[in-house]
């Protein structure tokens, strides 16, 4: 699967498939390593992580070697040079201005670098799930050493003249600043710590406790499908499986794969993980199929992924619309734990707001408390103020300062999140950002589809997926996320939409 220099004689549009070719033959390998990625999260033994490392290792060495071939690079160059990048359609124009900047990053990565990345990841989150079962911080800190090590070296090369935390950022949040992100939050957080604090003390808090039934898991995983399929995800082209935390994965144009996890005492933990892979998996199975493996048919950044997500599993999964369609589903699928309740008890018990130590089983008002701590403190060990040593007391010490409760457990502290194990530095922040832009969308999407709530009641979802398919998903990453958002909703991105719907739905919940 070698490249070899293009002819000297082929015209700017043979050379254009060439290249399009060429990354559509990398994006199949690189979909065996995403294939491996999910066996290992599913259904890999316990003692196979070892093994599983060097085949990850093995695959993620030949793409990158395939990402990198210095004849595919030429053939780059020589696109942007010629009239294509220039005068060519604009989805031509823009394919080649962002394969020109992968390759480039890509490039300046050693292929020893690459693999070694691609092993230690799997060996970590070996590691890291046993650390977490014994709650052990002191058996993971060492691997959290090696992998942030790996990761300033990756930064190092991938964009020297970067920040190193912006040039991790920049894999999942294409152009972001951290500085700029930091202000952002800062002003999201001035009005949410408000509102989490009169939610608490609200004198009309929602009770959850009818939520705490027993649901038998093998009703549940019946009733998230039928959830999962009538917002719009297509099983014909996906699936749904266990996993310790949840993931969406794609391998191919036609293979989108989704998880969750099960809580026979809380229903809500395996709904609302369906609602936002699935959110997930839409936008996958809605990004343009014959561009598969290019920049077209690629997802605009992590940010605008977690919009797809958060927006299916929070903006229509917990409002009075979605239950009262929902409710009949849940009570037929529950009788004996929903027996005597109604719709709106349901729905006011999802709108509980109470500080808790888990991210993904954080309600909507604190869970942004959540990311902003995790990206202050992996900044500030990416860039020498923190050591890793450090760094469970200092979740400690700002998780008490931003929640009033301390981690009583290393699990239900430091060690929850598997993103470190995983390499994912940079990751974070793009789940609040995602909140931005999720309630921006919602925001618009109300306001272009008169009568969203009525469909939605009724269990009529398409409107909503084809506005979402129309404004977001068509587009690829042809545009970065600010740009997108503005287009699709008509307003620059800012905080405002998502602190008024967290204002709203949640102060009358509670009566404020």
């Amino acid at each position: 699967m070698t490249a070899s220099a293009a002819p000297a004689s082929q015209t700017p549009e043979e050379l254009f498939a060439a290249v399009c070719d060429h990354a559509r033959r990398v994006a199949v390998l690189a979909s065996v390593e995403a294939l491996l990625g999910w066996d290992e999260q599913t259904f890999l033994p316990p003692e196979a992580g070892s093994y599983r490392g060097e085949q990850a290792a093995a695959v993620a060495g030949i793409v990158h070697r395939l990402r990198t071939d210095p004849a595919h690079g030429d053939r780059i160059a020589a696109l942007a040079a010629g009239p294509l990048a220039h005068s060519g359609p604009a989805v031509v124009v823009g394919t080649i201005r962002l394969l020109e900047r992968d390759f480039t990053k890509q490039a300046r990565l050693p292929a020893r670098l690459v693999e070694e990345l691609a092993k230690t990841s799997i060996d970590a989150q070996q590691a890291w799930r046993a650390a977490r079962e014994a709650s052990s911080w002191a058996a993971f800190a060492p691997w959290l050493e090696r992998m942030f090590a790996l990761k300033r070296e990756q930064a190092a090369c991938q964009l020297p003249d970067r920040d190193p935390y912006d040039a991790l950022m920049d894999d999942y949040e294409p152009g972001a600043s951290w500085p700029a992100i930091a202000a952002q939050f800062e002003r999201l957080r001035g009005q949410i710590v408000p509102l989490v604090r009169a939610c608490v003390d609200a004198p009309q808090r929602p009770d959850d406790g009818l939520l705490r039934r027993a649901c038998p898991v093998a009703d549940q995983r019946r009733f998230v499908r039928t959830v999962a399929e009538r917002i719009g995800f297509d099983f014909q082209r996906g699936r749904l499986d266990t996993a310790a935390h949840p993931f969406c994965s794609t391998m191919g144009p036609d293979d989108c794969r989704i998880t969750t996890r099960w809580d026979e005492r809380f229903f809500p933990t395996a709904l609302y993980g369906v609602l936002h892979e699935a959110g997930h998996g839409m936008y996958e199975q809605g990004l343009p199929r014959d561009w598969h493996g290019l920049p077209p048919g690629e997802a605009a950044s992590l940010g605008i992924h977690e919009s797809q997500s958060r927006l299916w599993e929070n903006l229509v999964g917990r409002s009075p619309a979605f239950w009262e369609w929902c409710f009949p589903v849940a009570r037929d699928a529950f009788p004996g734990a929903l027996a005597g309740t109604t719709a709106d008890e349901v729905q006011r018990a999802l709108m509980t707001v109470t500080p808790s130590f888990i991210r993904v089983e954080a309600d909507e008002v604190t869970y942004n408390l959540h990311v902003m701590l995790r990206f202050d403190l992996e900044r500030a060990v990416m860039q020498g103020t923190l050591a890793v040593a450090d760094l469970r007391d200092a979740w400690n010490e700002r998780f008490e300062t931003d929640f009033g409760i301390r981690p009583p457990t290393d699990a239900e502290g430091v060690l929850q999140d598997i993103h470190w194990a995983a390499g994912l530095v940079g990751y974070f922040p793009t789940y609040t950002l995602g909140n931005l832009f999720a309630a921006q969308m919602m925001h618009a999407a109300e306001t272009r589809l008169p009568g969203l709530d009525r469909e939605i009641a009724a269990g009529n979802f398409r409107g909503l997926l084809d506005w979402l398919r129309q404004h977001v998903h068509a587009h690829g990453r042809l545009l970065d996320s600010e740009r997108l958002v503005e287009q699709a909703t008509g307003s620059p991105v800012s905080e405002q939409w998502l602190v008024a719907s967290l204002q709203h739905r949640y102060g009358a919940a509670h009566g404020l």
